[in-house]
């Protein structure tokens, strides 16, 4: 499909005084770019969803509150570590050896971190599906031990990234996995490069290729070494990385270790882009001014801390423009947004091989492990020869590969039946029922409309605990997030939907949120609330 220039090339300025990016009344910031692609370059228009964003900001007092109380938290921390002795060990016979901590990383975990560790790390047996088995644990000490009651509980699980909902036990993608477990092993026990590649590798590659709409692909057994060992062997010393400011740990962890210079842009925000692109292009490289080896954008499709989608389109009129390169890390889009489940190009209808790198990971979508990179033929075999993870990391088991193999086939409807569609579909309705039912509610939500991640945001660092443990009393299990993982005052409960989530399961967790709002007070939209209410069928309607 090509794209429709005249819809997509706007700058963020034209856009906002087109009205397509601005604040509605209530001084929300809201993005209504309706999307529009011409087919096979004829006249006639298919219509999509609009793209709308949304990210309210947070209200004066709570921003207030949130602050003081935090470090009200950090004053309760420090009392406490003078007047107590901490029940941990203390290492001994250390003198002249330098702290494997300093000493704030020590006391966070040990007085802030700590009294809220029953909401983290808690055990799961058996498949994390639609529903996940909780291995009961309390702690008689405050957090800094727990104690196994030896009794299980089942919860909705709202916090896995099983998005098409392949993560099960049963089923003809664990039977495949099954079968080829006692045919090919558990592993190689080898790199790729000397004798880790075996013919089921070179099918999911073949595969992988064609999914995304790339000549080749390299995979990998590690999502987040697919970006940290990966970037190095793409910029170095004299090229310039362009980085989105929310982008993953691991591609941060990547370009640091590739010893290229690193500009960060504002989130999803194409002026600060340009801007970033255009001093680059004209400066070039510090005290020498010369020319940049190249430069590489670097964004992700789905953001799954924002819940946000990148902005493909204007960001390849950019790319074009400066004659950059592009890397898309595709993690929590591939599989998740788009007609056909094939990402964010896909959502878009933008031709794949306008993006020069497709990075993606088989953890979320696929209920498998590792990760894949897509692009030109050249490309990928430049990376079979230099990659470290293709050179020194051990080779994917052939069990995760038929599972990947097997859902992937599922979702391009090579098994012959509309299962895969139906799971993008369930998806796509899911979330947008989902996130409209908190937003009727006056719950701040941020992101997009269309994505699977659904940020809730509660601000306080005790209301993350309270959420977290009020829902889990109730059997739903969610993951809260706060400082250091997010900036202070933005702490959060994420949401993750999934297509083996059915409606009378949402509809049961949005009764038990709705009670944790009113007695929180977690109520802090400032949106004009919809008295109407939402229908299931409505988003599914949305959809056509």
């Amino acid at each position: 499909m090509a794209l429709d220039k005249t819809e997509y090339s706007m700058s963020a300025a034209e856009k906002m005084s087109n009205g397509a990016v601005g604040r509605n009344k209530n001084g929300v910031r809201v993005d209504r770019s309706d999307g529009h692609v011409h087919q096979n370059g004829s006249a006639k228009k298919e219509k999509r969803r609009p793209f709308i964003e949304s990210f309210e900001n947070i209200p004066l007092l709570t921003a207030a509150t949130t602050f003081i109380g935090f470090h009200l938290i950090l004053l309760m921390g420090y009392v406490t570590s003078i007047i107590f002795t901490p029940k941990v060990a203390r290492e001994k016979n250390r003198q002249g050896y330098v702290p494997l901590y300093d000493r704030f990383e020590s006391f966070y975990s040990r007085y802030v971190y700590r009294r809220l560790r029953d909401c983290w790390n808690i055990p799961i047996c058996g498949c994390p599906g639609s529903e996940v088995t909780i291995k009961d644990r309390v702690t008689h000490d405050c957090g800094w031990t727990f104690e196994y009651t030896g009794t299980q509980s089942t919860a909705l699980n709202l916090g896995s990234y099983n998005y098409l909902g392949f993560a099960q036990a049963e089923g003809s993608c664990s039977e495949d996995s099954a079968v080829k477990i006692k045919e090919l092993g558990c592993a190689t026990a080898s790199p790729r490069i000397e004798f880790g590649t075996q013919k089921i590798h070179q099918e999911l590659e073949a595969l992988t290729a064609e999914f995304v709409g790339m000549e080749d692909a390299i995979t990998f057994g590690m999502g987040f070494a697919t970006n940290a060992l990966n970037l190095p062997s793409i910029v170095s010393k004299g090229c310039l990385v362009v980085s989105d400011e929310k982008n993953h740990a691991s591609l941060i962890l990547g370009l640091r270790l590739s010893g290229a210079n690193v500009e960060v842009f504002k989130h999803n925000n194409m002026e600060s882009l340009r801007q970033v692109l255009h001093n680059a292009v004209i400066k070039g490289q510090p005290r020498s001014h010369r020319p940049w080896k190249k430069i590489l954008i670097v964004v992700e499709g789905v953001y799954s801390m924002e819940g946000s989608i990148v902005r493909l389109p204007e960001i390849l009129e950019l790319k074009r423009k400066y004659k950059a390169y592009l890397y898309v890390d595709e993690a929590h889009s591939i599989g998740a947004i788009g007609r056909n489940g094939r990402g964010v190009v896909d959502y878009f209808g933008v031709d794949p091989k306008e993006v020069d790198i497709l990075m993606g990971t088989y953890t979320k979508s696929f209920g498998s492990a590792g990760g894949y990179i897509a692009g030109s033929k050249a490309f990928i075999d430049h990376m079979r020869v230099n990659s470290h993870g293709n050179c020194y990391a051990t080779s994917m088991s052939s069990s995760c590969a038929q599972q990947i193999i097997s859902s992937m086939k599922i979702i391009m409807g090579k098994d012959g039946t509309n299962e895969g569609k139906k799971r993008i579909d369930q998806l796509a309705r899911n979330s947008r029922y989902f996130r409209r039912r908190l937003n009727q509610m006056g719950i701040i939500t941020i992101g997009n409309n269309d994505s699977p991640v659904v940020p809730m945001m509660v601000y306080m660092h005790s209301k993350i605990a309270s959420v977290v443990r009020r829902l889990k009393t109730n059997n739903i299990a969610v993951v809260g997030v706060g400082f250091p993982a997010t900036p202070l005052m933005e702490g959060r409960i994420r949401f993750c939907l999934s297509a083996a989530h059915t409606k009378e399961q949402l509809d049961n967790a949005l009764v038990h949120v709705e009670e944790a709002a009113d007695f929180l007070g977690l109520r802090y939209s400032r949106k004009r609330r919809s008295k109407e209410p939402v229908h299931y069928s409505d988003s599914e309607s949305e959809m056509e």
